[in-house]
């Protein structure tokens, strides 16, 4: 694939189960991108803050003090280090669900001036998406105790994330299908192929 002539930040989003991790770690080894986990980026930081405000460290869905404090600056932190890496000239990809941000059209916009990345820097949202028994049956598999609650009551837990759309402006997407038979590396170069470069 050929280096985009500006920065490109490329955004792989879906719910638990989806296969976003695997779609993303494609896409930085085909992009030579920086690869960005916002699980592997904030998970310790974030547990040591949950014990210490007393709640549960694993707990993330139904835990008042993550969803009103630690979760933007999960993020936060994530998008400066993409904003790092951008204005070196890096490709970067960033791998988390960002479904609480869905329905700001202007995300991508505050986030650019927010976090400093280079004008012209161009966006790509890859949705992976995936049906519900198999992403069920993907984080049964993980054990993740981060996962729990969601387990517990898998259809409500669904029901919200299927629904969930991203109404970011100011990116190009892309659609991928990571179902049962999975997704292999030519079919997320191909779908890449078809983003026009600036």
């Amino acid at each position: 694939m050929n280096t985009p002539r500006v920065p490109r930040l490329y955004l792989a989003i879906g719910p638990a189960g989806s296969g976003k991790s695997s779609v993303a770690r494609i896409v930085a080894e085909r992009t030579g991108a920086a690869y960005l986990d916002k699980d592997t980026v904030c998970t310790r930081l974030t547990e040591a803050l949950l014990t210490e405000a007393g709640t549960d460290p694993a707990e993330r869905d139904h835990n008042p003090y993550y969803q009103s404090v630690v979760m933007d600056l999960e993020y936060a932190t994530l998008l400066d280090l993409a904003g790092d890496n951008l204005r070196l000239g890096r490709p970067v990809v960033l791998d988390a669900p960002f479904g609480r941000y869905f329905d700001d059209p202007g995300y991508l916009d505050a986030a650019a001036a927010r976090h400093g990345w280079p004008q012209g820097t161009e966006c790509v949202v890859v949705r992976v998406r995936v049906d519900k028994e198999t992403a069920r049956s993907r984080v049964h598999a993980r054990g993740n105790a981060r996962d729990a609650s969601k387990l517990a009551d898998w259809d409500a837990f669904w029901d919200k994330a299927s629904r969930a759309e991203c109404h970011w402006t100011g990116a190009h997407r892309v659609e991928l299908d990571n179902g049962v038979d999975g997704i292999d590396a030519d079919a997320v170069v191909q779908a890449l192929s078809a983003v026009p470069s600036a």
